[in-house]
């Protein structure tokens, strides 16, 4: 993907403000470990509730999901999500890429044939991510911030598309809680760096309640 000068210049992400926002990188840690436990807490009803169904729909595949994720300045992570997609999902990967609904780095399958039907519906609701609330108890991620992308993705990234990287990635962001999977990998980084370059704890709110919202209205998840 190629970008030019002018749109480099008009987007790019002033690194020495965001390095230097202590207080804000501060009060946003505070928050997301406090919101993260409270929030494990009081869904661990419907953690088990999920766990349960994903094993009478499927009781020789693993409850959860994990895959190795890259998140600020391309640190490597373990992120963990309920397992949607068959167990040989990966194996199969390499078979669909040319099969994506949309460009750029990104794989993205509206009718991916390794999803569960089980599957689905904890997708449709986004309820999958609710396990990388522990990432965010253990300081990888936060609550809102870009989505980490795999080290497969990042290899195809361009100088432009890694400024996306200089900040923990979040479970939710703006694109999620706006065009969701009907964004193309252009407009996902686009909206990032808007994130990025406007972010602080009252847009941080506004985001966290806009994708409350996507839980009970999906904005096109699959």
């Amino acid at each position: 993907m190629e970008y030019s000068e002018s749109k480099v210049k008009s987007l790019a992400v002033d690194v020495h403000y965001q390095q230097h926002r202590y207080i804000y990188r501060t009060f946003k840690r505070v928050f997301d470990i406090t919101a993260s436990l409270i929030a494990l807490i009081l869904l661990s009803p419907v953690f088990l509730i999920v766990a349960a169904a994903i094993k009478i729909d499927d009781p020789e595949g693993p409850v959860f999901y994990s895959q190795i994720r890259l998140g600020k300045r391309q640190k490597a992570f373990r992120m963990y999500k309920f397992r949607s997609m068959v167990v040989d999902a990966d194996k199969r990967l390499k078979k669909l890429l040319k099969h994506s609904d949309v460009d750029g780095a990104m794989f993205k399958m509206k009718e991916d044939p390794r999803v569960t039907p089980v599957g689905r519906f904890i997708r449709k609701y986004s309820v999958d991510e609710l396990p990388q609330l522990v990432n965010v108890l253990l300081g990888q991620m936060s609550l809102v911030g870009p989505r980490p992308p795999l080290p497969r993705e990042v290899a195809t990234y361009t100088p432009f598309d890694k400024q996306r990287l200089m900040v923990k990635p979040g479970c939710t962001g703006l694109w999620q809680v706006t065009i969701r999977n009907d964004a193309s990998f252009e407009q996902m980084v686009r909206l990032d760096l808007s994130y990025i370059d406007r972010r602080g704890f009252w847009f941080d709110v506004y985001v966290l309640v806009r994708t409350i919202g996507v839980f009970f209205k999906p904005n096109g998840a699959y």
